[in-house]
């Protein structure tokens, strides 16, 4: 298998490949660099815009928003002190008072080098362990499957920390929009409510957008950024220069990649976890744990590490058994499936040249945030975060009406997509996770035809989904999941004094 990663190489490099990944990874870093915007809403805008590409062509532009998003996020972190994405916030720690004494642009750069890095080793991490992982899952049958996908849903919910009662909802709505439509099987209508635009079921680009990206738009025009920064006082000098300064952080970036890696594959942690992680993490071995939070370099680079190394390593679990470890991660499961490309174990076996080229534009992409993010992140960000947030939200919706226009020619999509979108913005104030309804969506449909077919192949005995031991495996480590934070949580609240 691992000659398949180098029979995909030469495809990568075709031009249109690699200039996906810089357009990707540039597009990224602006928007990740806008306060409310976020990786997550600039690929769902995406992914109806990429239906006549290649699918390398799409996901290029897939991988180099989400390296440089999570890198972008860092800049109005350090020169604000707001992040940029939910990930940043453990930036401002020490990048906010290193701006304020007019080291801003080095906290930049500090920041860039250690998103690389952690984004190659995240890349890395994806190429080595996911292609094995591929081969155990191609054992699975329907019934093995089947628990994959309730797995799946079991993880995210419960995992994801919050109110499980609110995730497990979030799910069920994802799983009730993945039955609606044609019975694959009997071909009855199953809740169109006699809309003929519904018969084929509600298109995922839809939900995702209307979930997604309107909402943070919606924050973005209520809420206008007014304050800017004064670009004489970044502090800035050539990356070059500014590299033989960290040469002292190498642990840090070390550890960080690992602590990014380990909570990218664990369903629903996701970046933020994974930078406080190695920011207190990093703070606890440092020689001078005082300065921290007055302006350490090695804050910066503890925090950006980790959380770019949560990138590639979210599509771990994401690519062999359609369980997305982030967000993002479940928007990109989207856009595999606009493409043809199901998630899971046939991945790799019927389209090795995609999936392997991905974890290569991903590895391409966390190494030109260096080459250009290194020279962006100057004084024209500065000037960029002045841009009237109004016009900015104006622009986005235009884009997303556009992009869902697009998938049928009718407007019937661009008004369920408003719908969806009014639904994202009442569950966001009420503190729903939207992940869980994209999970929902993805693996409702799949568990379901596995379980008919499973259930087709046992004649009807419920027990042939639980007649071989990965089964069973799969069936211990839902009701684990289902069962152990609430152990946790009990066993923490009898330690506490009475």
């Amino acid at each position: 298998m691992y000659a398949d990663l180098l029979h995909a190489l030469p495809d990568v490099f075709a031009w249109t490949n690699f200039a996906a990944v810089v357009i990707g990874v540039i597009a990224g870093i602006v928007v990740g660099a806008m306060p409310g915007l976020s990786a997550t809403m600039a690929i769902s805008v995406l992914v109806p815009f990429t239906f006549g590409l290649e699918p390398l062509v799409a996901l290029g532009l897939m991988a180099g928003i989400y390296n440089g998003a999570m890198y972008g996020g860092a800049i109005p972190a350090v020169l604000l002190r707001i992040p940029g994405t939910p990930a940043a916030v453990a930036t401002t720690f020490d990048g906010y008072p290193m701006a304020q004494k007019g080291e801003g642009g080095f906290a930049l750069q500090v920041a860039v080098v250690s998103s690389s890095i952690g984004g190659i080793a995240s890349a890395f991490a994806l190429m080595l362990l996911a292609p094995p992982l591929s081969k155990v899952t191609l054992l699975f049958g329907p019934s093995e499957v089947f628990w994959v996908a309730v797995f799946g849903l079991a993880s995210i919910i419960f995992l994801l920390g919050g109110n499980p009662i609110k995730g497990l909802i979030s799910a069920c709505f994802g799983v009730f929009v993945s039955v609606i439509g044609s019975d694959p099987i009997y071909g009855n209508d199953r809740y169109t409510f006699g809309q003929l635009e519904m018969l084929d079921g509600i298109h995922i680009v839809i939900l995702l957008v209307g979930l997604y990206a309107l909402p943070p738009v919606i924050d973005l025009l209520e809420t206008p950024l007014k304050t800017g920064v004064n670009s004489s006082n970044l502090g800035t000098e050539p990356i070059w220069k500014a590299i033989p300064r960290m040469k002292g952080y190498w642990k840090t970036w070390l550890r960080g990649s690992f602590i990014g890696i380990w909570i990218g594959i664990l369903p629903g942690a996701g970046g933020s976890m994974a930078a406080f992680m190695s920011y207190n993490e990093a703070r606890r071995a440092s020689k001078n744990p005082e300065t921290w939070g007055e302006g350490e370099p090695e804050g910066v680079a503890a925090a950006e590490t980790a959380n770019n190394a949560d990138t590639a390593s979210a599509l771990i679990p994401a690519l062999t058994l359609g369980i997305p470890g982030t967000a993002v991660a479940a928007v990109m499961l989207g856009g595999l499936l606009v493409h043809g490309l199901q998630p899971g174990p046939m991945l790799f076996r019927d389209n090795p040249d995609v999936v392997f080229g991905f974890m290569w534009q991903f590895l391409f992409g966390a190494i030109l945030l260096v080459l250009l993010g290194g020279s962006l992140a100057t004084n024209s960000f500065a000037r960029l975060l002045n841009l009237p947030r109004p016009l900015l939200g104006s622009v986005i919706i235009v884009l997303m009406l556009i992009g869902v226009y697009s998938i049928h020619g009718r407007m019937f999509d661009v008004y369920l997509m408003l719908g969806f979108g009014a639904v994202g913005w009442v569950m966001d104030k009420l503190k729903f996770p939207l992940p869980p309804v994209v999970l929902g969506l993805i693996l409702g449909g799949f568990a379901e035809e596995n379980l008919r077919l499973a259930l087709r192949i046992g004649r009807g005995d419920p027990l042939v989904l639980l007649q071989n031991t990965t089964s069973l495996v799969l069936v211990a480590l839902t009701v684990a999941v289902i069962i152990g934070p609430t152990i946790k949580q009990r066993l923490a609240a009898s330690r506490k004094p009475a």
